[in-house]
């Protein structure tokens, strides 16, 4: 077994490669026409929200603070075969054609520049090696710092800047290759993981929970209903919330229905989609950095009870550098040992401390 509260960071920097780019020209079709009308109607500039900045940031972040007893270690490719078992070939054969190519993949503003593919084989095989680490017992946990993201990607489709769904990628090689019957994935993205959610839907061996912002908010699944179908019925679990949810409301939801969830199941292996745009600076949801510090220690309780630690994080969304930096190095100090605080509600000590502060001002001196 691996020490407690080792872990390592994967980073690769060839998936800075990927850099689509609005400006540049994408090969002629009617998804192009319809993505240049949809983005002149906005009248106001648009750049790419999914920029390789967002990693440069989170480096930058961690080589400012380091986190004691964090180790870095390289990602790989993944293979063809190890992308099929969660997507299908012909969706693979039209993904590989646009290597070296700029091009349109999705209405919703999908897009591939000439480094791309290769990124996103990095971004999946990264998962991959994370989760290899902690299968082989070389860290009790791992956090695979990867993009393009993944979790919107389905089986025959690039969705939400998303080419490969890089979760899942790892979670099928870990049933495949590495022993593990069960595995569980936590999503905790401010956007529902619709492409993991289809991936998995009637596989009794994958327990998916989600907690996101409610529909209509993108991409309009994950509804309380949708559990699963045939053998998998029970073992998709969607906390759909409403804008503005925060701490109490997120670690309510992990106490009362992840926990007990994760219990039933029993898993091998827990993943987890961490996006940090519940975070107020991406204007979405209100979880704090301390929330998602509890969320991880919640994790790793679940994680030590059932499947000896092993825990792995792979970066999904998060478009405020400041709030995305942050609270990747907040997941990787909870995850490294560090001392967790208690989220409390914003503004009570405030309100405590100004109370104290004014309190004398009201009483008179005068019992009269």
């Amino acid at each position: 077994m691996a020490e407690p509260n080792s872990v390592i960071a994967f980073y690769d920097e060839r998936v800075l490669s990927h850099q689509p780019d609005s400006e540049a020209p994408f090969l002629p079709s009617r998804m192009e026409r319809r993505i240049r009308q949809l983005l002149s109607s906005l009248n106001v500039p648009w750049k790419y929200p999914e920029h390789a900045g967002r990693l440069s940031a989170i480096r930058q972040l961690l080589e400012l603070e380091p986190v004691p007893g964090l180790r870095f270690e390289c990602g790989k490719s993944a293979t063809r075969d190890q992308l099929g078992r969660v997507h299908t070939s012909s969706y693979l054969s039209h993904i590989f054609d646009l290597r070296g190519k700029n091009a349109w993949l999705d209405v919703d503003t999908t897009a591939v520049s000439t480094g791309s593919i290769d990124a996103a084989e990095v971004a999946a095989g990264t998962a991959i090696a994370a989760v290899e680490a902690v299968i082989q017992g070389r860290s009790e946990s791992a956090f695979a710092l990867v993009r393009p993201p993944g979790h919107h990607a389905e089986p025959v489709r690039a969705r939400g800047f998303c080419l490969f769904n890089n979760v899942a990628v790892a979670a099928a090689h870990a049933q495949a290759e590495l022993g593990c019957r069960r595995v569980m994935i936590v999503d905790w993205d401010a956007h529902h993981g619709n492409g993991t959610q289809d991936i998995f839907y009637a596989d009794p061996d994958v327990l998916f929970f989600d907690i996101h912002r409610a529909s209509p908010f993108y991409p309009g699944t994950g509804q309380l209903e949708e559990i699963g179908v045939g053998l998998g019925e029970g073992t998709t679990v969607n906390v759909p919330m409403p804008a503005g949810a925060g701490d109490q409301a997120y670690l309510k939801a992990f106490n009362e229905i992840l926990v007990p969830a994760a219990d039933w199941f029993q898993p091998d292996l827990i993943l987890v989609s961490a996006g940090f745009d519940p975070h107020p600076f991406d204007l979405a949801l209100n979880v704090s950095f301390e929330g998602f510090a509890a969320m991880t220690g919640i994790l790793q309780e679940v994680a030590r009870r059932h499947c000896k630690g092993q825990l792995v994080f792979v970066l999904e969304g998060g478009y405020h550098l400041i709030s995305l930096s942050r609270g990747v190095r907040t997941v990787l100090e909870a995850l490294a040992g560090g001392t967790l605080q208690e989220p409390s509600i914003t503004g009570l000590a405030e309100v405590e401390a100004a109370a104290a502060f004014h309190r004398q001002a009201f009483v008179s001196d005068d019992p009269d």
